[in-house]
């Protein structure tokens, strides 16, 4: 059974983005950690899937498709968090991320054109469970926080991995909403970093 793993960076008190229609809701706040970019290159391997909402596939879109160029040639990028210094782990996530199958979930665009990306109109948890059967390797959704709900309300997420970063922002959007009922999850790994960043790694029970 391939696994769906939820990777999301979050503030102190919670949350994963800055309020709808806020001027400033961008990822300029995160806390950059360049032990977790590395984890996070020599992990990609294990996956060839992506699922995204609309807003954070146009991130994605806007940034990853030439990064690789960037990363060869050692350059600097403007990238959601702020601008940064191409590296080997940029170029690593570059590689998996412009390879995988790539699959958004938008009411509102009417077609995909970066390689390998498929979109839906709606959300279909047994298509996702199809794919969870289907021969391949991991499946990793980013941001998304309206997807990555959808997957938490029907008990599809394997792994939530939370980077929280040391700051407050106030208010905010939560990244998993309407879950009907508490959830227990099991505490995999606990991680500081001297960013002041904590990575949290919880599975699903059962």
């Amino acid at each position: 059974m391939r696994p769906i793993i939820m990777f999301n960076r979050v503030s102190a008190d919670g949350y994963f983005a800055r309020p709808e229609g806020d001027s400033h809701a961008d990822l300029s706040w995160v806390v950059p950690e360049e032990q977790i970019d590395k984890a996070g290159a020599a992990a990609s391997s294990a996956v060839d899937t992506i699922l995204f909402g609309r807003k954070t596939y146009d991130m994605f879109e806007s940034f990853w498709p030439h990064a690789i160029e960037v990363a060869k040639a050692g350059g600097e990028i403007e990238n959601p968090h702020g601008p940064v210094r191409a590296s080997s782990e940029m170029r690593a996530m570059a590689e998996m991320i412009n390879a995988a199958k790539k699959i958004v979930y938008s009411r509102t665009r009417k077609s995909v054109t970066w390689n390998n990306s498929q979109l839906r109109a709606t959300f279909d948890p047994q298509e996702i469970r199809e794919y969870k059967k289907a021969p391949g390797k991991g499946i990793i959704i980013f941001g998304s926080g309206s997807i990555v709900s959808l997957l938490a309300q029907h008990d599809l997420i394997d792994e939530y991995q939370i980077v929280v970063s040391p700051l407050l922002l106030g208010s905010g959007e939560s990244f998993v909403r309407g879950v009907a009922k508490t959830t227990g999850l099991t505490l995999v790994e606990a991680k500081g970093y001297p960013s002041g960043n904590v990575m949290l790694r919880y599975s699903r029970k059962g």
